[in-house]
Parts: structure tokens; sequence; C-alpha cells
């Protein structure tokens, strides 16, 4: 998939402020001409009524160009809801930095899912937003970011908005 030349940058999407602030910090600070961003998307809990999903459930989904990934009967056929501030964000990027943005739907622990993803594609990095979980609740739901952090193959990079400052 990947020559040597080509730099793969991992951006985890749930289509939330976080996700979006990684996204802006991404485009502002790491991505180049001509690199490949990555989104990878989990669904925590599939459709398994859409035959896809069975299909693509260990894999996860075929690379989804943006341009099919921006179209709302293809994102549907995935089991993924973009947000429109996302997608503009998404088109803005590739035009100005001339950059590849395809996706990957996988299905199931975004924790595992991820970490699995960054093993069997060639990424660099990732960048992934957080969500700004209290000390408490990320003891007891555990943090999808610390978890990535402490296992993934690659460096992590994690982009806390302004409101997980505050």
């Amino acid at each position: 998939m990947a020559t040597e030349c080509e730099r793969w940058v991992g951006l985890a999407v749930d289509f939330s402020e976080g996700s979006r602030a990684a996204l802006k910090w991404a485009a502002d600070n790491l991505l180049r001409t001509g690199d490949n961003l990555l989104l990878l998307h989990v669904l925590k809990d599939p459709n398994y009524e859409q035959g896809e999903t069975l299909l693509w459930e260990a894999t996860g989904s075929p690379l989804i160009p943006l341009s099919e990934f921006s179209d709302p009967s293809i994102a549907k056929k995935y089991g993924v809801k973009p947000d429109a501030e996302t997608l503009d964000m998404l088109n803005t990027v590739a035009r100005q930095k001339e950059v590849t943005v395809v996706s990957k739907v996988l299905f199931g622990d975004p924790r595992e899912k991820l970490c699995q993803a960054i093993h069997d594609m060639p990424i660099s990095c990732l960048v992934i937003g957080s969500r700004g979980l209290g000390k408490l609740k990320r003891v007891l739901l555990g943090s999808v970011s610390d978890y990535v952090v402490n296992n993934a193959a690659c460096p992590v990079t994690v982009v806390k908005t302004e409101t997980t400052h505050a």
C-alpha cells in the first residue's frame, strides 16, 4: 500500500469537538504536502443488520476516499454520520495542504481497534483528541487516548480542546 517516500498520518475521528481539535492541530503542525491522512473511525456498537458490517468486522472497511466519505448515502452504508463542520475542515485541509484523505471504519472496542489499525497500516504517527474526562470517569470508563498512548506501535499525540484545559 505504501512506498518508502509516502507518509501516512493517522487521525482518530469521532466527529466530536475533540477530534476536530485534533484535525486542526494536525493540519497546523504536522501535515505536509503529499502526505496521506488516514481517518480512523471506530463504531463501538455496529449495526449488524447491514451486511457489510459483518464482512468488515475483523479488518475494518476498505479505504474510503474523502469524496465518497462526504456523500451521505455512502457514509450511511458504513454506519457513519460525519458532521458538516468536520467534512468542511477535511476538504479544506486536503485542498490547501495537497494531502490525500482516506477513511477506514473499524468495528469494536476503540482502544483495541485503533492499536490494531496502527499495527496493520503503515502509519507514521497518530493524532487523537481528548474527551476531557475527569479522573473518576477516566478510571471507570477507561480513556481511549491513555490506552492508545501506552499500547500503540507509533508515536501518538493527544490534543486537548480549550474546554478540556479549563
